[in-house]
């Protein structure tokens, strides 16, 4: 094999990834550049962004499975098993957080971009963590098994992705939302006793 082909690979994996971390940070601040500024700001010609991203869409997907990586790694090193159930999802939720805080503007160009589902889609890496926390609490008495997992893991997602609304609107403080969003979380998952059925 010709010395320039391993070359090319490394020229282009180091342009795919000045691409990808210039695009997060620009889509990050809430800015929707056109393909051209993003080439510009990642120094690489406009042809060089279209060979590795052929349009927006693509670009957006790809910013956004970075991002998803991160954080799935992040979850990762948290090692939620060591702790009881309740206890690791209150450290999953403020770890998430800042995440989701970081990432949210980003979020808001990749629902105009790609839709609800396939951003939903993408979250399923990082939402077995939250399957297999609460089948833990549940089997271990600590969570609610009056409901569907699948619905619990649903809502998780929702009320999540409703508090960076919030925080982007403007109407709840982004320091506010981890205690915020722990004691939401907590609530759902918690069977109180008026929730348990009337015996028939």
């Amino acid at each position: 094999m010709s010395s320039v082909e391993p070359r090319r690979r490394a020229d282009a994996e180091r342009n795919i990834a000045a691409i990808i971390r210039v695009a997060s940070d620009l889509f990050g601040r809430g800015q929707s550049p056109s393909m051209a500024e993003v080439a510009g700001a990642a120094g690489v010609r406009r042809a060089t962004l279209y060979g590795h991203f052929p349009s927006r869409e693509e670009l957006i997907d790809a910013v956004i499975t970075h991002a998803i990586t991160h954080t799935d790694e992040t979850l990762t090193a948290l090692a939620l098993d060591r702790d009881p159930a309740d206890v690791a999802l209150e450290r999953l939720v403020r770890t998430s957080w800042p995440i989701l805080d970081r990432f949210r503007r980003l979020r808001t160009a990749a629902l105009a971009e790609l839709g609800s589902e396939r951003l939903r889609r993408h979250h399923d890496r990082t939402l077995h963590h939250v399957d297999q926390l609460i089948r833990r609490g549940q089997d271990d008495g600590l969570f609610r098994t009056d409901l569907p997992l699948d619905w619990l893991v649903t809502t998780f997602y929702a009320v999540l992705h409703a508090a960076a609304d919030e925080a982007d609107a403007g109407r709840i403080s982004p320091s506010a939302a981890p205690d915020l969003l722990t004691r939401t979380v907590l609530s759902l998952l918690t069977l109180r006793r008026d929730d348990l059925p009337e015996d028939t």
